[in-house]
């Protein structure tokens, strides 16, 4: 069967893999129907992700289909539509044992760290697997986007009396907006792109956005109604502005947490990020629950996935159309491939 290799930065090559053989006790052989592309696959795709190896199969947003099971597998039955928690942990490591299974120590995220779904068929273990009866699978490939958004907002521990800007309008970003407003803190939206930023505010239903530029800090304060925010999110992973950060956050234990990644060195004063009693927080992966709240909320309806959509393309023309996707005039939020019907 055919699959879509990143040989290197670049360059993609249309590649034969044999099918995956009967699954193993625990796991499962799913059938990929959609793919969601993020900023991940793009960074790795510029070579600019420091966790993407080559050659690699990517592609981690997943809506898939169950086509066969192996033993002692109770909870997932051929046919079950899902979306896949695509972090592979070990569950015997410390932070494993520990629930954080998020930061396992010997983590294989699927189209990073080990191949993942743009192929038609490949074996998960069967706990990985989130199932849906509602949901199509293009809302199942945007769960993973979704949950990253998810678990940032639980680390930053925001309350409805918070004031919180969000860095970057991106697919992580997006994701982080819709569970900031869940919270009913106050929000401010934070991005270079104008055409972003109006789509925060059409489509998202986002109040308050802001350009970033020299008047930001100024701009936020007014905003914030005299104060700078209380959790800053940057889900840019670009250096200057993780660096810039520091400086936004409110006295009296303002919090700066980082979601997008960067591989260069990100600084700062220390008196500046001292004197509100600033808290740092990354936020990796996410967590099982995540997957089952979000698949809750698109059943219910409190999360609309449809306007995220702006691109679709197949999997045999993706190394045609992939380029344009880091082109910021194509105007994508969120590319989806389509592998199988």
């Amino acid at each position: 069967m055919k699959a879509l290799s990143l040989d290197s930065p670049k360059n993609w090559r249309l590649i034969d893999i044999p099918e995956p053989p009967s699954p193993g006790p625990g796991d499962a052989v799913v059938r990929v129907h959609q793919v969601g592309v993020c900023g991940t696959d793009l960074s790795g795709y510029l070579g600019k992700m420091p966790f993407f190896s080559y050659p690699r199969i990517p592609g981690h947003e997943l809506g898939v289909e169950v086509v066969a099971v192996g033993s002692g597998v109770t909870d997932i039955k051929i046919g079950d539509k899902c979306s896949i928690e695509p972090y592979i942990n070990c569950q015997n490591c410390h932070a494993c044992r520990r629930g954080f299974t998020n930061c396992c120590e010997s983590n294989q995220t699927l189209g990073v760290h080990c191949d993942g779904g743009l192929t038609p068929l490949f074996t998960i273990p069967a706990r990985k697997l989130h199932v849906s009866k509602k949901l199509n699978f293009e809302q199942l490939a945007l769960v993973e986007t979704l949950a990253i958004g998810c678990h940032a907002v639980n680390r930053a521990a925001i309350t409805k009396d918070d004031v919180v800007a969000v860095i970057g309008a991106g697919p992580i970003g997006l994701s982080v907006i819709e569970f900031v407003k869940l919270t009913g803190a106050r929000l401010i939206v934070v991005d270079l792109n104008e055409k972003r930023l109006q789509f925060c505010r059409d489509i998202m239903g986002v109040q308050h956005t802001l350009k970033n530029d020299e008047n930001l800090q100024k701009n936020l304060i007014e905003l914030s109604g005299g104060h700078l925010p209380d959790v800053v999110i940057d889900a840019t992973g670009h250096t200057g502005s993780m660096s810039n950060g520091f400086e936004l956050i409110a006295n009296g234990g303002g919090r700066l947490v980082y979601v997008g990644i960067t591989t260069d060195e990100v600084k700062f004063r220390h008196a500046i990020f001292h004197r509100p009693e600033g808290t740092l927080l990354c936020s990796r992966n996410a967590l099982p629950g995540d997957f089952k709240r979000i698949i809750d909320l698109i059943e219910t309806g409190q999360i609309n996935t449809n306007p995220w959509i702006t691109h679709r393309t197949r999997f045999e023309d993706v190394i045609e159309v992939f380029p344009s996707y880091i082109n910021p005039e194509s105007g994508v939020i969120k590319a989806i491939i389509e592998v199988g019907s």
